[in-house]
C-alpha cells in the first residue's frame, strides 16, 4: 500500500467505473487464524457488519481478536465494478472502499461493543484518506442491513462526535449507507498481518476514546 501523490481523491462518475468481471476472486475457505468459515455458511446465531476504515489489513486483525467475532474476511465494497481486483480497486477507477466483513455472535459481543472499534480504531474525520493512505478506497464508511444497526450507528456516532468536539477535532465524514455487494478480496489480503507478522499497518485512530 503505497502513497501516491497523484491518487485520485473522488469518486468516479459510475459510466467511467471498470467494468470488472462475473468470476469472483478465489478465496481460502477456512479463516488463517482462527479455522473458521470465511465465506460461510455462518452459524445462524451470528450477524455480520461490513466497515470500511482505511487499510483493511490492520483493521481485520482488530476485529478478528475480539471475542465473540466468529470469522472476518477483507474485500471491496460500495463501488461500481464487479468482483474488482486489487489494483483495480488502488486505480481510484471502481468506486469501492477496503473493508472487513465481520461475523459475529451478538449473545457473545454486543454490536455497540464492534462500533466502538470500529470509531476508535481509525479516524473518521479524514475524507478518502487515512494518514498517508490516500484515495477512494481508503474513505471510511459503515454499511447497514436493518434499521436497528442505523439507529446505534447513528446513536454511536453522535456520541463519539461529542466526544471528539470536546477535543477540538473535526467533524465525522463516515459514509453511512444501506448494505452493498461484497466482494471479497485476493486470498493474499485475507488475514494478511497473521500471515505476514511485520507487514504494513498505516491504521491509526484520534486516540479519543467513545466512552471517556
Amino acid at each position: 500500500m503505497i502513497f501516491d501523490l497523484n491518487k485520485k481523491i473522488e469518486m468516479p462518475d459510475p459510466k467511467d467505473a471498470l467494468t470488472g468481471r462475473d468470476q469472483s476472486l478465489t478465496v481460502s475457505p477456512k479463516h488463517y487464524v482462527n479455522g473458521q468459515d470465511v465465506q460461510g455458511p455462518y452459524p445462524r446465531e451470528c450477524k455480520e457488519l461490513h466497515v470500511a476504515m482505511g487499510c483493511f489489513w490492520g483493521a481485520e486483525k482488530l476485529f478478528w481478536q475480539q471475542h465473540g467475532v466468529y470469522s472476518t474476511s477483507v474485500g471491496y465494497i460500495g463501488g461500481y465494478t464487479k468482483n474488482p481486483t486489487y489494483q483495480e480497486v488502488c486505480s481510484g477507477n471502481t468506486g469501492h472502499t477496503e473493508a472487513v466483513l465481520v461475523v459475529y455472535d451478538p449473545a457473545m459481543v454486543l454490536l455497540r461493543e464492534l462500533l466502538r472499534i470500529f470509531w476508535e480504531g481509525h479516524d473518521p474525520t479524514e475524507y478518502m484518506r487515512q494518514g498517508n493512505d490516500i484515495g477512494t478506497q481508503y474513505r471510511s464508511a459503515i454499511f447497514f442491513s436493518d434499521e436497528i444497526t442505523l439507529d446505534l450507528i447513528n446513536q454511536t456516532k453522535s456520541e463519539y462526535q461529542e466526544r471528539l468536539t470536546e477535543f477540538g477535532r473535526d467533524s465525522i465524514v463516515t459514509e453511512i449507507k444501506p448494505l452493498e455487494e461484497f466482494f471479497f478480496a485476493e486470498d493474499y489480503h485475507q488475514q494478511y498481518l497473521a500471515k505476514n507478522p511485520n507487514g504494513y499497518c498505516g491504521l491509526g485512530g484520534t486516540g479519543v476514546f467513545l466512552e471517556g
